[in-house]
């Protein structure tokens, strides 16, 4: 009367291991395409900074080379506005002696 099991114990081993074998794969490819979308990340997060990075010119100024050029110019201007000022002294002074 007993036909025998439907499905042997190893048939359901090998059901159970393929089917542990599918789940390992799905795993892996969803572990290699995080990986790639990770990389990708970092690559364009790395990009980003190396641009900002080449944005930023070298600094080539100091403070007392900038401080000696604003006393340079501040001298040369002061003797301009003296100059100046002694001009228009002796031309009002010849205006009104005349």
């Amino acid at each position: 009367m007993s036909k025998g099991p439907l499905v042997t114990r190893t048939e359901l081993r090998k059901r159970k291991e393929e089917a542990e074998r599918e789940a390992q794969k799905k795993f892996e490819q969803e572990q290699k395409a995080a990986d790639k979308e990770y990389q990708k990340k970092e690559k364009d997060i790395s990009n980003f900074y190396r641009k900002e990075t080449k944005k930023q010119k070298e600094i080539t100024k100091s403070r007392s080379s900038e401080q000696s050029k604003i006393r340079e110019r501040s001298s040369s201007l002061t003797k301009a506005i003296i100059i100046v000022a002694i001009l228009l002294a002796v031309v009002i002074f010849i205006v009104l002696n005349l």
